[in-house]
C-alpha cells in the first residue's frame, strides 16, 4: 500500500523463467507492493509454473501467444478487477530495476501524475547499461518526430517501465490498440492525447542474453508503427481523420 492506495505490479511474461524469481524478489523487497500479477503468453519454458508458487500473487496464462500488446491488455483488466490503485508494468526479464517501484508509485499517489515512465536516456543510462548503438540512434530519431507530432516534450516514448493510475487505465480505449509492441507507442500518445502530462524518472537499465528484446525486423516494423500513430495523433487532432484510437469526442485535461 502507498498512502492507503492498493499498489500491483503487473508483469508480461513470456519465456521468462530465467529472471522471474530474481525480478519478483526485488519487486516484492520495495515493502509496499500488494499483489503481483504474472500473465503468461503462452510460454514454451516453466515460467507460469515458477510464478503460480510465488505469494502475493496471481496468475493469469493464455491458452495462445496473443502478443506483447495482447498480454498488456490482459495485465491492466486484470489488475483493475483486482482493486489497483496504482498499477506500474515491470517486465521479469530484470532488464529495468524494481528498485524505482517507491518513486514512481509516489508520484502517482500523491496525485501529481497519472503516468509515470523510467526513462532509460536520462542519466545516460541506455549505452551505458548496454543498448546497442543502433537501437540507441534509432530511439532518438523516433522520439524527436514523435515529439515533434504530438507536442510532447519526453525524453524517450519506448521504456516498457511504467505506472498509472486507476482513473487513466479506466479512461484509455486500450482494447482497440494493437496486440503487437507498438501498443506500448499507441497507449502513450493516447495518454498524451488525453491532455495527461507524463512524468519521468532517470532509470538503469541492462542488456544482457535473458532480458528480452526485439529483432531487426520486428524493430523495423516497430518504427513504422511509431511513426504512423504520431501521424494519426497529429491528422486527428487537426480533424483530418478519425480514428478510434484517438477518439475526438473525449478529448480533455486533467
Amino acid at each position: 500500500m502507498f498512502q492507503n492506495k492498493k499498489v500491483v505490479v503487473v508483469m508480461p511474461a513470456y519465456n521468462a523463467e530465467k529472471t522471474l524469481r530474481q525480478t519478483y524478489e526485488e519487486v516484492m523487497a520495495q515493502g509496499i507492493v500488494d499483489l503481483v500479477v504474472f500473465v503468461d503468453d503462452a510460454s514454451s519454458d516453466g515460467t507460469a509454473k515458477l510464478a503460480a508458487d510465488l505469494p502475493q500473487t496471481k496468475l493469469y496464462i493464455h491458452g495462445t501467444n496473443l502478443g506483447y500488446g495482447g498480454n498488456q491488455k490482459t495485465c491492466y483488466k486484470a489488475a483493475l478487477d483486482n482493486g489497483a490503485d496504482i498499477v506500474i508494468m515491470v517486465h521479469p526479464d530484470y532488464q529495468y530495476t524494481p528498485r524505482l517501484i517507491p518513486a514512481m508509485a509516489a508520484l502517482i499517489g500523491g496525485g501529481l501524475y497519472h503516468c509515470v515512465l523510467g526513462s532509460r536516456i536520462l542519466g545516460g543510462y541506455a549505452l551505458k547499461g548496454g543498448m546497442p548503438y543502433w537501437k540507441y540512434a534509432a530511439n532518438r530519431f523516433l522520439t524527436l518526430i514523435e515529439n515533434c507530432l504530438t507536442g510532447a516534450k519526453l525524453s524517450e516514448y519506448h521504456s516498457g517501465y511504467r505506472a498509472f493510475s486507476r482513473e487513466l487505465l479506466q479512461k484509455l480505449p486500450l482494447e482497440v490498440n494493437s496486440d503487437d509492441y507498438v501498443f506500448d507507442n499507441q497507449m502513450l500518445a493516447q495518454i498524451i492525447w488525453f491532455g495527461c502530462t507524463v512524468a519521468e524518472v532517470s532509470c538503469p537499465t541492462k542488456y544482457f542474453a535473458e532480458a528480452s528484446s526485439i529483432n531487426f525486423p520486428q524493430s523495423v516494423k516497430y518504427g513504422f508503427g511509431c511513426l504512423k500513430t504520431a501521424l494519426d495523433f497529429r491528422l486527428a487532432k487537426m480533424k483530418l481523420i478519425s480514428s478510434s484510437i484517438f477518439p475526438a469526442h473525449e478529448q480533455k485535461k486533467d
